[in-house]
This record gives C-alpha cells, structure tokens and sequence, in this order.
C-alpha cells in the first residue's frame, strides 16, 4: 500500500501505487490526458507521466535526454543503480547487450519451445480441472512463463517457487523497501553463479550456456556480472509481465462470453484478439530518467526526476485507437505498444505472443465455459507490473 496519504489531484500529485489506480487505473488515465500530455508528481522524489501515445512514443525514441539506467519508479534513488543489460542500458552499451538476446528469441526459437508450452499448461489444467473452479491467476497463468523460462535456461521447472518469491520482491516490495530489494537481487545472483560455476565443468546446451559463450565486441568473453545481469533481467522481465497478460486475457474471457464463444468458433481471430489484449491490458509501465531539460507535447520536462513510461496509457489514447476503451478482438489496426517502443522494444515479444496463444487455446479447448466466482474477489498487483493476482473461477454453465 502507499507510505503516503492518499491522493486528492490525480492531476498534480499522481501516484501509481494508489490502491484505486491498482484497482482501476483507465479512467484516471483519461482524466489526465484530457488535462495534459504531460502531467508531473512530487512524489517518488519528483516524477513525470506522458499521458498520450505521442508523448510516450517522443520520450521512447529519444536516449539523449531520457536514460534507461533506472527503469523502475521507487521511493529511493539510490547510486548507481543495479544493472540489468540491456534493458539498463543507454547507447552505445545498449545495441551489443541486446544483440546477444536476440537468437534465443527469434520466431523460429520460440517455435521449438511451443510444444512444452502447450503441455506445461495442459499439466496446469490437469491439477484442477476436475474441482470445477480454480483461481486461474495462482494456479495456472502464473506458472507458465516461469516454467517456460526454466526450460530455456536449463534450470529445474520445480525451482519456479523460487524465482516468483523473488519477483514479488523485487518488483511489488521492493518499489517501498530497499532491504527486500537487494536481499532478492543476492539472493537470486546466488542462484545463478552457482548455475554459472556448474556449466564452466559441465557445458549445456541452453541459454546460459549461450550466454558464458558469448563474445563482446572485442572478441573477450562476457563478464560473470554481465551474464548475471542479463539473466536477471530473462527472470524478472520474461515472467510477471506474461503471467499478467494471460491472467488479464482469462479475465476478461471470463466477463465477456461473447468474445469467449467467438474465439471458439473463429480460432483464425487468435493472432487478431491477442493484439488486442496486449492493447487493452498492456502489463508493462517502464520507467526513464531525465537526463537534460527538453520540452515533451509542450511541457517542460527537467533534469532530477524520473518519468512513468507508461505503455498502458498511450494505448488507451482515442487519437491514435478508436474505442480506446472498449476491447474490440478482431480490432483491424493496431499499432499498440505494450511491447515498449524504440531501441528498447522488448527482446522477447515473439515468446510472450507464443505463450499467450498457447495458455489461451489450450484453456478454451478444455475448459470452453467459465466466469468469474462471485463469491472470490479479483486482485490486481500494484507497481510497474499491472496484471490479476488473484483469479478465482467457476467452469460450466452459470446455473
């Protein structure tokens, strides 16, 4: 919950661990766009929020004044921050850090990964199908991008429990509390030395292994602090963000049997209705740090605060979507950005697409017919992650 009171101007004193913005963040959104393209809070030590699609899309391409070393919006400001390349990193660091991602994510990687996909979630299902309801968040959305991620990591499927406690801590409570923070990122750069150190006696054939062998642009190898880094990053980027995009797509399959039914009878819309649930319920809020003054849609923008990339909100912008709000499944143009904009467009955009198709189809095979449970209540995470953390459903007819 916030440290702080709550707020009364969304419009000067935004704050987006407001539970209401947790809760309900859309037309917040579309109160403060209709005020500015920009608008500014005091706190989180002074912080910007783009509120058009034009403004997010400005900011994103522009690396002179905005960095990418912060990409986390939290109470402290602490130096220098951790690295996580190359989602930390600015040019010209940011075009070889990324560049070594890029084959473990091609669409033809990601296709030799679907098959274990689709039986991860069939696993899932099997362990509750059978009860009649289940809460669709804890016991399937979020186990199938961490266990999909151990797969390509070369890491034990069971360790996933781990690697959700850490995510929990590093990206909900560490946003208000350092000491949760640092003792996940040790915790969890423990785990991975130690998969490192096996490797040097015993190479594998997995991304870590792809990782250790990696040449920077001298020809040296990466350093244990690099590689460390960057699966940091595959960990805390490739899994809450997924799990939240499956979980908001059930959601909102789930109150809107229309869509459920058609998806159904048209599995040709997939590719068209998973856009529009990327659209719609966009995970991802990244963050930047003003570098140098500049002017954004007209306001000035300084130095010492940090900006609220917010993805989510330039999606939901009616300049650029019409019926930004309603969530149209065979929605024909859809330029949306949840997968970020510019050099730092998300390395793994091809496995999210892949993973959401298979979580989607394989549950409407199975269970074609659920809805919410009125007696549970639906959770929404708070901080640079939006999705359900809590998803309780019933399957079958409504009686």
């Amino acid at each position: 919950m916030s440290n702080h009171a709550p707020v009364t101007d969304w419009v000067h004193d935004f704050d987006h661990t407001d539970p209401r913005w947790t809760e309900n963040p859309f037309p917040i959104w579309n109160e403060l766009r209709a005020t500015s393209p920009v608008v500014h809070t005091e706190r989180f030590l002074g912080c910007y929020l783009p509120t058009t699609f034009e403004a997010v899309k400005q900011i994103s391409y522009d690396t002179e004044h905005f960095s990418s070393r912060r990409v986390v919006v939290r109470t402290v400001r602490p130096e220098p921050p951790y690295p996580s390349p190359p989602i930390t990193s600015d040019p010209p660091e940011h075009k070889p850090a990324k560049q070594l991602l890029l084959p473990s994510f091609t669409p033809d990687a990601v296709k030799k990964l679907e098959p274990r996909v689709r039986a991860i979630c069939n696993e899932l299902i099997d362990e509750f199908i059978a009860e009649g309801k289940c809460d669709a968040a804890t016991r399937y959305s979020k186990h199938i991008p961490v266990r999909a991620i151990a797969h390509m990591l070369g890491i034990p499927e069971k360790d996933s429990e781990l690697f959700i406690k850490w995510i929990h801590e590093i990206l909900e409570l560490g946003i208000k509390d350092d000491s949760v923070l640092m003792r996940a990122v040790q915790e969890m750069s423990g785990y991975f030395a130690k998969q490192i150190e096996h490797r040097k006696k015993h190479p594998t054939d997995d991304l870590i292994s792809t990782l250790m062998n990696a040449r920077d642009k001298n020809g040296q190898p990466l350093s244990d602090m690099h590689v460390l880094g960057s699966l940091r990053l595959l960990l805390i980027a490739g899994i809450d963000t997924t799990w939240s995009a499956i979980g908001a797509s059930l959601w909102h399959l789930a109150k809107t049997p229309a869509d459920r039914s058609r998806l159904i009878a048209e599995p040709a819309l997939m590719p068209t209705a998973i856009e529009e649930f990327l659209r719609a319920y966009s995970p991802v809020t990244m963050a930047r740090e003003v570098m140098k003054e500049t002017l954004i849609g007209g306001c000035p923008v300084k130095p010492g605060n940090m900006v609220l990339l917010s993805f989510p909100a330039a999606n939901r912008d009616p300049a650029v979507f019409p019926d930004a709000d309603r969530v149209v499944i065979d929605r024909k143009q859809n330029p949306h950005a949840a997968f970020g904009l510019g050099i730092h467009r998300c390395v793994g955009s091809n496995l999210a697409r892949m993973e959401m198709t298979a979580a989607i189809e394989e549950w409407l095979k199975r269970i074609p017919d659920f809805r919410l449970d009125p007696a549970g209540k639906v959770a929404w995470s708070e901080g640079t992650v939006r999705g359900p953390r809590q998803l309780p459903m019933l399957f079958g007819k409504a009686g």
